[in-house]
């Protein structure tokens, strides 16, 4: 069942194909500032609803992964970047990360919050 979520002025909208069975916390200095709670997709599991131009990106670091936030607003929104979970970038199996805070009608307390050490990793 697919899960809708916006940024506070509402500008930004997206939807995921389904709920997340659990959410990311992640401690690098751009999470942490940010707050969010992130749940990881496929991109045919994600979709844009409002018009890209709502959407501003930050490239950090790196510059591998898209950082996007609304325009109006300000709301860290999703993020695209390539699979790390090897630890290296594998850019053939890319994720999109949605701000699970931005969630509407969804519990996030009904799901569990892994850490990622991103402060000590990154």
């Amino acid at each position: 069942m697919p899960v809708e979520g916006s940024c506070h002025c509402g500008e930004t909208v997206f939807e995921v194909s389904e709920a997340p069975e659990g959410v990311t916390r992640c401690t690098c200095s751009l999470c942490a500032k940010r707050g969010a709670l992130w749940a990881y997709y496929k991109p045919a599991q994600f979709r844009l609803l409002s018009p890209p131009e709502n959407v501003k990106t930050y490239l950090w670091g790196s510059r591998t992964v898209k950082h996007h936030f609304c325009a109006g607003c300000g709301c860290g929104t999703y993020s695209e970047s390539p699979d790390w979970s090897t630890g290296k970038p594998d850019f053939d199996n890319p994720k999109v990360a949605v701000n699970a805070r931005l969630f509407d009608d969804f519990d996030l307390d009904a799901v569990p919050v892994n850490m990622i050490d991103g402060k000590n990793l990154w």
